[in-house]
């Protein structure tokens, strides 16, 4: 019983990722055969859950459109669905700022200690910050630095109102492992989060560190396709307090370089491995979700 269960879950990962890929075959058999790459890369946005070190050219002003799907909890269903709309502009060399607004959907059915519920709602606004400090044309690898501060009216994985803040800490290197041809890119993130829940009046504190890595191949001029992965450890209070729970995610990116100022990226990542505190589970679905995906479009103007 238990490797019949073992293979419908493969089958259904193996279904997924080939979903991917099928849709990623699809837009570069699509893509603008005109569209040609400068050299090198441009590792600003060429990531889905990570971050590069290039921050684009002082003027520069964007829009960009990012939508998050998290998926699968332990039990019931659980869908969360995050819309959110960025400015960004780059007012001084190696500085980039952008502001955003963030609109969710919750669908969520029989999960154990969350309550069902069925809504949209405005959940909050960030201030993203970026300063790059190394330059790889100039050095061994880039490095920059990220700050992402947010303040939130709805919980963004039970949908609970109340008020959250946090702040994502990112330290971002990247190098051209080939040049040209391939880049690769290594993420050290520190994310404190403290929350007030309007209903129970109850206050959380929690923190996260991690580190991801990617690499991505440059297939077409205008297309690059790869993976990342990323590792997580959860804790209890912002100063990593009690160990709450770990997981591993690892998935497929594509990047497509619509046109001379436009973008598109896509990117999907299952929990390959991770356990919660006092469990000998495999895969950590208290702190965690079963499945992430993002797609991405940008718009330069």
């Amino acid at each position: 019983m238990a490797n019949a269960i073992e293979a419908v879950v493969v089958s259904g990962m193996c279904a997924r990722a080939q979903t991917f890929w099928i849709i990623a075959a699809c837009t570069i058999a699509l893509a603008p055969a005109c569209v040609s790459a400068e050299e090198g890369f441009d590792t600003e946005h060429i990531f889905g859950f990570m971050i590069g070190t290039d921050v684009g050219n002082p003027g520069e002003r964007e829009f960009q459109s990012q939508t998050t799907g998290r998926f699968g909890k332990g039990g019931g269903t659980y869908r969360a669905i995050g819309q959110e709309v960025e400015i960004e502009v780059v007012p001084l060399p190696n500085f980039r700022i952008e502001l955003g607004g963030i609109a969710t959907l919750h669908d969520i059915t029989g999960v154990p200690d969350i309550d069902d519920r069925r809504q949209f709602n405005f959940q909050g606004a960030s201030l993203d910050l970026r300063y790059r400090l190394l330059d790889r044309e100039h050095a061994p690898f880039g490095l920059t630095v990220g700050a992402e501060l947010h303040g939130n009216r709805i919980d963004e994985t039970s949908g609970a109102k109340g008020r959250m803040y946090g702040t994502d800490f990112t330290l971002a290197f990247d190098r051209e492992l080939v040049p040209n041809f391939v880049i690769g890119a290594l993420n050290l993130i520190y994310q404190p989060e403290w929350a007030r829940f309007e209903v129970a009046g109850l206050s959380e504190k929690s923190s996260t560190i991690g580190a991801a890595f990617a690499g991505l191949v440059r297939v077409r001029p205008d297309v690059l396709l790869g993976g990342e992965m990323r590792y997580f450890r959860q804790y209890e209070g912002i100063g990593l307090g009690e160990f709450s729970g770990q997981a591993l995610f690892v998935g497929p990116t594509a990047y497509f370089q619509l046109s001379e100022k436009s973008r598109l990226t896509l990117s999907w990542s299952m929990q390959a491995w991770g356990r919660p505190a006092g469990s000998a589970a495999n895969l950590d679905l208290v702190n965690f979700e079963r499945h992430q995906a993002r797609l991405v479009f940008g718009v330069n103007f």
